[in-house]
């Protein structure tokens, strides 16, 4: 006999976990390299930045460090990068910045330099590539890549004007 709740009870977590393998291969197709050609051109040196005009990040509320892009540093290179200075000030006010490139198509973000709370700069001597996911000490570049920086999470937003405005909102 055809019972319809044992049916329904059956196939609700199989529907589930067949939307949740397609919402994982989707997510994995989203940050596979798209172009094995392609090259990182070299960064360049830090650049000087301010603490006047940041632009705060929504970052989750659990994180009492707080996150600010300095506007005036941000641009996309012809390489598809999103290089910017995030700046951190934490409880006690002390300051600290980074010079960092996101890659939106792979959902990565690499570290060059860290500045000190005297804006001395300190190069990253090989610096790498890291996921986002990764446990990383603080998830900033992935609060950014969404909030501004990657259009769709796949490409770099097409503009500094748009990651501002984006930024602003």
């Amino acid at each position: 006999m055809f019972d319809k709740n044992r049916v329904a009870r059956w196939c609700a977590p199989a529907l589930l976990g067949l939307f949740a393998l397609t919402l994982s291969t989707r997510l994995q197709a989203q940050v596979a390299p798209d172009d094995p050609e392609w090259k990182e051109l070299d960064a360049p040196s830090p650049p000087a930045f301010s603490t006047d005009k940041l632009l705060p990040l929504d970052m989750p509320p659990y994180v009492s460090v707080k996150f600010g892009i300095d506007p005036g540093t941000l641009s996309i290179g012809v390489d598809g990068i999103v290089r910017y200075v995030v700046v951190t000030r934490n409880t006690s006010g002390s300051v600290n910045a980074m010079f960092e490139g996101i890659r939106c198509g792979t959902g990565e973000v690499k570290t060059y330099a860290r500045a000190n709370d005297k804006g001395v700069w300190s190069t990253v001597t090989e610096p790498k590539w890291r996921v986002f996911t990764d446990n990383l000490p603080s998830k900033h570049a992935w609060v950014f890549a969404r909030q501004a920086a990657c259009d769709g999470r796949a490409t770099a937003a097409s503009s500094t004007a748009d990651i501002i405005k984006a930024l602003k909102k």
